[in-house]
């Protein structure tokens, strides 16, 4: 698996994510702790950007979930 893969998977389970829990991008930056631009969510979703440790730990806290849940790629079959 190449990074624009593992970025592209990553980006896909938190918009997952966010979606289940009812939120719009702004909405989950609204949530997170710091500041952060609507556009970088968007941009971490669609897999173009590689989102630091700390950023992925942010959504994560805003999405009530653990940072492992929107990192483990171990039983992603496709995109």
């Amino acid at each position: 698996m190449n990074k624009s893969e593992i970025l592209k998977i990553v980006g896909k389970r938190i918009k997952e994510m966010r979606e289940s829990k009812g939120l719009s991008q702004v909405d989950l930056v609204g949530r997170m702790q710091g500041e952060i631009d609507p556009t970088n969510i968007s941009r971490i979703e669609s897999g173009r950007t590689n989102p630091t440790v700390f950023t992925i730990f942010r959504i994560a806290e805003a999405l009530e979930v653990q940072p492992k849940d929107l990192l483990d790629v171990s039983n992603v079959k496709e995109l």
